[in-house]
């Protein structure tokens, strides 16, 4: 049976490209503040012409988030959520193409954006312009609220999820999404790690100093890197007392759920130019640590010099930056008391340790009946059963906010053009033309499907 929005799709071929373009050609990089403001209202006037009453909602020192708001016929609230910040493009040198031009190339488009998360924004859009224009009227309620400091921790969102709470409550909530895995399988997500990000900072000598005094000199670089191996095990595990005391082991559930994913280890491996993964780990074992496996991660180290040739110098100052990301039930404030404790305890006091950004682990259990509908309606529209991951390795620091303030189930579901080897956050990000169009009728299907709940 032809779907009944099949031929609006197919008279207006493209009209999800043409509203990711659009929003790609905008730079809006959170990280330098960048556009913010004009990309804020080039979203509100898109929603507003799919129908919604819209505002922008305001907090001080954060840039404005767009919502908007549409009635259906079904009283069922869906909440979406979405940013339309970026991540900064460099290096450019790598880029085949400029990053805010959205090119073609070899049936894909590339742009800073077009996976995360300007792509999703389109095909949302596209999705509710199709069940306007064949019923009417939306099969359901939807809020959608799209922010633009996603990219540096949604800071201000704690704020902003308290102070417009009422109007962000809603009977379940779409975090940003993903797409379909390498056997055409969609792919779900139920959660994502938390996160503590710091950095740290040591000075060693006033001024930097010839490197042949270093007999009687204190090295700054060398104290950072001998404070840093002492934060982790020669294996990978954490050297932090207490680090793992509140970890929450995966349910059978979330372990049958892993088991049934699709094995995509030769495609991860080359998306990531690497002949193994760590350890050599394959298979069941390489899932569970994907997901349920805190890290400590080195994000950045910088001291002395590094530019060409030589320079034999002994640096006054050292700095770096990690990020800890945490599982069910670690709490970032209760990681970064640790952390300061093991650094004290090492005779490390005179390393700053600067709170940079943290979030709560947040993971909606596979047994939700909003879960199991969404696993319902996904394998009647791929004629395969979902492929679900519990718990993401990335962090959306909003979702804590959103449970505190607003007490949203929400999951992330495949109504996003992005696949495995987009490329976010990397050079040259881009979306295959034909996953545009599958998310747009994804989306077509998830709407009206929830309408009839």
């Amino acid at each position: 049976m032809i779907d009944r929005w099949e031929p609006y799709l197919e008279s207006h071929a493209g009209e999800a490209q043409t509203l990711i373009e659009q929003l790609c050609r905008q730079p809006s990089i959170a990280a330098q503040n960048l556009g913010l403001n004009e990309t804020a209202d080039l979203a509100q006037s898109l929603l507003d012409e799919a129908g919604f009453a819209t505002q922008q909602l305001k907090i001080e020192g954060a840039p404005p988030a767009v919502y908007g708001e549409q009635r259906g016929r079904n009283p069922f609230t869906l909440l979406l959520y979405n940013h339309y910040d970026v991540q900064p493009p460099d290096p450019l040198d790598l880029w085949e193409s400029p990053p805010f031009e959205p090119t073609v190339r070899d049936g894909k488009l590339f742009a800073r954006g077009v996976c995360d998360n300007k792509g999703e924004i389109g095909t949302r859009l596209a999705a509710i312009h199709a069940l306007r224009a064949v019923d009417g009227e939306l099969p359901i309620t939807v809020r959608w609220i799209i922010e633009g400091e996603e990219e540096v921790g949604s800071p201000h969102f704690a704020a902003l999820a308290e102070r417009y709470a009422n109007l962000l409550r809603a009977d379940a909530g779409l975090w940003e999404g993903g797409g379909f895995d390498v056997d055409d399988r969609p792919e779900i997500a139920l959660g994502t790690k938390g996160l503590l990000y710091v950095q740290f900072e040591v000075e060693g000598t006033g001024i930097d100093a010839h490197s042949g005094e270093a007999p009687i000199l204190p090295s700054a670089a060398w104290r950072l890197v001998e404070a840093l191996a002492s934060l982790r095990t020669p294996e990978g595990g954490s050297r932090i007392p207490g680090f793992y005391d509140d970890v929450l082991p995966p349910t059978e559930v979330q372990l049958e759920a892993l088991a049934n994913k699709t094995d995509n280890e030769e495609q991860l491996r080359q998306a990531f130019q690497v002949d193994q993964f760590l350890d050599g780990v394959t298979g069941m074992e390489l899932r569970e640590r994907r997901a349920f496996r805190p890290t400590s991660n080195i994000a950045g180290l910088l001291s002395g010099y590094t530019g060409e040739g030589v320079k034999t110098v002994l640096p006054a100052r050292a700095m770096a930056k990690m990020d800890f990301r945490l599982v069910p039930n670690q709490d970032p404030d209760d990681i970064l008391a640790k952390l300061r404790s093991h650094l004290k305890a090492g005779g490390y006091e005179d390393i700053q340790v600067i709170k940079l950004g943290g979030a709560e682990p947040v993971v909606t259990p596979m047994e939700h009946p909003f879960v199991q509908r969404i696993l319902e309606i996904s394998e009647r529209f791929a004629g395969k059963p979902p492929s679900v991951t519990p718990i993401v390795g990335g962090t959306l620091p909003l979702l804590g906010a959103l449970r505190r303030h607003v007490g949203v189930p929400g999951l992330m579901g495949p109504g996003n053009a992005a696949y495995w080897a987009s490329g976010a956050h990397a050079p040259n990000e881009h979306v295959r033309l034909s996953d545009i169009d599958r998310a747009v009728r994804f989306n077509c299907t998830m709407f009206d499907a929830l309408g009839q709940s």
